[in-house]
């Protein structure tokens, strides 16, 4: 899968405040030999046909639909809702998605590397606290759906560097 590499969080990465409070974190990477811009990357990232299924799950399931030029205009910086997030935090070469619950965090990363660009793509699942015991637990379906998630991620990254690498052939 085009050498998807699961890895630490940079220290820069603004889900560090997560992985510090307790709540789940992961990181993956991959490299492409090309210069990507922050916004081409938010772009093929959710414009992918992966991203474009769960967009059309999130359409039908929760009422929460978008589009390639919503995906457009969030990677522009011009629109702050897209789907089922809102932008958290953003700085020139990151991205933090908190979904409309604000359980999960969902962070976008591009920097460069020796030979183009590294892409990062990491999540954050914040626990919930139990109302009687006030201790923070991560939820009945959590275990079940981390390997899935981690495939599914790696399935991301794969799909933006193809899609990066068909544009960069094309212009």
């Amino acid at each position: 899968m085009f050498a998807v590499v699961q890895s630490e969080l940079p220290k820069s990465s603004l889900l560090n405040r997560y992985r510090e409070s307790g709540a789940f974190t992961d990181c993956f990477f991959v490299d492409i030999d090309r210069t990507v811009t922050q916004a081409d990357y938010i772009r093929a990232f959710y414009t992918t046909l992966p991203f474009k299924t769960e967009r059309l799950i999130l359409k039908w399931s929760i009422s929460k639909p978008s589009t390639d030029e919503e995906a457009s205009l969030l990677a522009e910086g011009k629109i702050e809702r897209f789907a089922a997030w809102y932008v958290e935090a953003r700085e020139d070469n990151q991205l933090l998605l908190s979904d409309f619950r604000d359980r999960t965090r969902s962070w976008l990363m591009a920097v460069p590397a020796e030979e183009g660009t590294r892409l990062y793509f990491g999540s954050a699942v914040v626990p919930e606290v139990d109302a009687e015991t006030q201790e923070a637990r991560m939820g009945k379906g959590f275990s079940l759906l981390m390997g899935f998630h981690h495939l599914y991620s790696k399935i991301l990254l794969s799909a933006v560097k193809r899609r990066l690498l068909r544009a960069g052939d094309a212009g």
